[in-house]
């Protein structure tokens, strides 16, 4: 069903349901914000006659709040629906393929959680196989760590394979290089839109008001440099070089046939973990290698919602900043096939995976290229297209 006047191909996820922010560059202009619809992006400065938009950074309109991301919204529809408008507005269309994508928000901060039940039991049976494979804490709270914020890069953008220190059971001492074990993560990333100040408590029903939108996450990892580092407090160099998030920021308001409940949670989470309403999201992600599907990991299975990360990031009295980003942790579900990790697929290197012409990979190898994808289901059966977060491992730069 397409209720636009605007070019969209059938079965494009970019209809008017969707209408994704991000910044771009048009020939021979300057970055920008647009939204997209179907393999065009629309140009708001241009459009809707604001100069928020005529800005590098998607920050300045997110720091408006909740109740102008839902007006702005409703003015590009109208603007998108009613052929009256598109005289005025069809000059603002900028086909895809002649602009250039950035990164769509400044990052202030950048937060990784370890959400998916699937994903931290396969890690606790392959590194703790005599003992539980969940930790004490884990179904109490959401599990995560502060990452850096510096290093968030957009879709497209070469990977340096890291080098760091090392050290096998074997190994009498540590050595350094470049990362043998380089890792991809399938996750799902969320944009906070308004700030809270510093003492309060965001709780898991004000999580619209703050959280703008959703992207997808790659967050790459040395599994070698991290396994030598992370005791006592956990992920650092083997985490920092680089987090992959895609262009194209899904608006909350695009999402509501996604919505769905997290799986059981038991034993019962605290008081400020409750949900009045669910936020789970029944997203469904794809991970490739090379153009190779290897693959499907289903979000609708994770532990925690996105709701419940915000209240456990501020229930300190940590402060929101605009731009602020936190990420699900890779998602997997409890199918091989569900893996949203090379280490979980091949069972920290000891399962390769073959492929179509006769490779086969245990972690990256320096050319590799990964892409993630994803859908989300939309109202009356339309497809919300959440875009691609790609990006190809280049050597380490000693």
């Amino acid at each position: 069903m397409n209720d636009t006047w605007a070019p969209v191909p059938a079965g494009s996820g970019f209809g008017i349901a969707n209408l994704p922010y991000g910044v771009f560059t048009p020939p021979g202009g300057a970055p920008r914000v647009g939204v997209r619809i179907g393999d065009h992006v629309l140009d708001l400065a241009a459009a809707l006659g604001d100069d928020v938009f005529a800005r590098p950074s998607l920050n300045p309109f997110m720091a408006q709040g909740r109740a102008n991301w839902s007006q702005v919204r409703e003015r590009i529809r109208e603007l998108l629906i009613d052929e009256s408008h598109r005289s005025a507005v069809e000059p603002a269309l900028h086909p895809l393929n002649t602009v250039s994508l950035h990164l769509p928000f400044e990052v202030a901060d950048y937060i990784d959680f370890y959400a998916s039940e699937h994903h931290a039991t396969n890690l606790g049976r392959m590194f703790r196989p005599d003992a539980a494979a969940l930790l004490p804490n884990w179904k109490h709270l959401p599990v995560g760590y502060h990452g850096r914020a510096g290093t968030v890069v957009v879709s497209g953008t070469d990977i340096a394979r890291p080098c760091g220190q090392r050290k096998t059971p074997a190994d009498d001492t540590p050595t350094f290089g470049p990362s043998a074990k380089l890792d991809v993560e399938v996750e799902v990333g969320f944009v906070v839109g308004t700030p809270s100040p510093l003492g309060s408590r965001v709780a898991t029903k004000d999580f619209a008001e703050h959280v703008f939108g959703v992207c997808l996450v790659n967050d790459w990892s040395a599994r070698d440099i991290q396994a030598w580092e992370y005791v006592p407090l956990g992920p650092f160099l083997g985490k920092s070089f680089a987090t992959s998030i895609s262009p194209w920021i899904v608006p909350l308001d695009a999402l509501d046939d996604a919505r769905v409940p997290t799986p059981p949670q038991e034993p019962e989470l605290m008081d400020y973990l409750h949900e009045s309403e669910p936020w789970g999201l029944d997203l469904d992600l794809a991970l490739a290698l090379n153009g190779q599907e290897i693959s499907r990991p289903p979000y609708a299975r994770m532990y925690y919602s996105p709701a419940q990360m915000l209240a456990h990031t501020t229930v300190n009295g940590a402060a929101l900043r605009t731009g602020d980003l936190y990420a699900s942790g890779t998602v997997s579900g409890p199918e091989p096939g569900q893996r949203g990790s090379l280490i979980e697929l091949t069972w920290n290197g000891t399962e390769p995976l073959t492929f179509a012409d006769g490779s086969s990979r245990t972690f990256l190898a320096d050319g590799d290229t990964v892409t993630i994808t994803g859908t989300a289901p939309g109202p009356h059966g339309a497809q919300i297209g959440l875009g691609e977060v790609t990006g190809t491992i280049i050597a380490a730069q000693e």
